[in-house]
């Protein structure tokens, strides 16, 4: 069985000191996905992740205290891609993958459109930009797995209160109908594969009580290729590490 785990820390630095390393020990995951790192590399101790055996990928935003991707890895790497080829989205460090033996991983950190009409329309810009690069990626690679923070609950169920939120950035139409459109072009929402209740979220805003109160959105995700959909053995969240605003998710897959 490999375990993935894809986490969007909101500061690497900042979890680790709330006990991330301890619950990375615990779960023992063979790759560990993160997001928004908000460091350059060179600014954070890896020992701990290295003596736990895992090899390192990061791709770091020109801008310090950004965005950021990292991988971290105890299966054997034979290829690791950083950024997508389009320097205006690679400058913010948004997208990492690696190629292991029977599937790729691509962590991807999608942008927020929540401060403004300007990043929104960034947003979907980078949404259309990055379907193309996914279709075209797909000829290569099939058996792509993708993890992280999309930015996006796809369906009412994966959201709190989707009335009074459906003009907001995360749960916009166009938002949802380009994230229906990504699942249905040949990947599985891998969480749903599994489990159709309601209530489950990975990400909550730190105002109002909103964590206690399990009023979420579930904007990070697992998306498997269709190829791999017999080896998918499990797929959850783990909202009880509380290392960040949002939860890990958590993927299991099984290869012969």
């Amino acid at each position: 069985m490999i375990k993935l785990v894809s986490y969007n820390v909101n500061g690497i630095r900042a979890a680790v000191k709330k006990g991330l390393i301890d619950w990375v020990k615990e779960e023992n995951p063979e790759v560990f996905c993160v997001q928004e790192a908000k460091a350059q590399i060179q600014d954070v101790d890896l020992t701990s992740f290295e003596k736990m055996g895992y090899e390192v990928g990061w791709h770091q935003a020109e801008k310090k205290g950004y965005s950021g991707v990292a991988i971290f890895s105890k299966l054997k790497i034979n290829k690791i891609e950083i950024g997508m080829g389009n320097e205006k989205y690679d400058r913010e460090g948004r997208v990492i993958r690696c190629d292991f033996e029977n599937f790729s991983l691509m962590n991807v950190y999608m942008p927020s459109g929540t401060s403004g009409e300007e990043r929104q329309a960034f947003k979907m810009e980078w949404l259309d930009d990055f379907q193309k690069y996914i279709n075209e990626l797909k000829k290569e690679v099939p058996n792509l797995v993708i993890c992280g923070d999309f930015n996006i609950a796809n369906h009412p169920i994966d959201i709190h209160d989707p009335v009074r939120n459906k003009t907001n950035s995360g749960f916009l139409p166009e938002e949802r109908d380009w994230l229906s459109g990504f699942f249905e072009s040949g990947f599985i929402d891998t969480f749903r594969h599994f489990n159709t209740d309601p209530h489950h979220y990975s990400w909550w805003t730190y105002r109002a009580n909103a964590r206690a109160n399990n009023k979420g959105w579930r904007i990070d995700y697992f998306a498997a290729a269709d190829t791999l959909k017999a080896h998918l053995k499990g797929s959850k969240l783990a909202p009880l590490a509380v290392h960040s605003d949002h939860c890990p998710v958590i993927l299991e897959l099984a290869f012969n």
